[in-house]
């Protein structure tokens, strides 16, 4: 089993930053694949950005140049994504999402309200 803490939403101005962090512990595996997906109240949930062990993130194109995901240098099975230039579109419930060896976890989610 796998447990993931989420922290770091809140409510923001458009235009303002927020930086969330998701910490994995339980059985880890060295090699595995951690991001952020978000879903808004009645929509479908989406990739917002992974990053596999130390690879390059990947990012949806609607965050790409706004949010930046990394790892911890220290603590490599946390994760931070550092939002940039939020905008009201990006409110939603942000979920912290850990894959290896075929298994899927998922955090309980973080609220991010960015207000107009």
């Amino acid at each position: 089993q796998v447990q993931l803490v989420e922290s770091g939403g809140g409510l923001v101005q458009a235009g303002g930053s927020l930086r969330l962090s998701c910490a994995a512990s339980g059985n880890i595996f060295s090699a595995n694949t951690m991001g952020w997906y978000r879903q808004a109240p009645g929509g479908t949930r989406e990739l917002v950005a992974t990053i596999f062990t130390d690879a390059e993130p990947k990012y949806s194109h609607t965050v790409r140049d706004r949010f930046i995901l990394f790892r911890d240098h220290i603590r490599p099975n946390t994760v931070y994504l550092q939002m940039n230039s939020l905008e009201p579109d990006d409110t939603s419930a942000y979920l912290c999402n850990y894959v290896a060896e075929t298994k899927d976890y998922w955090g309980k989610g973080t609220l991010v309200t960015v207000s107009s």
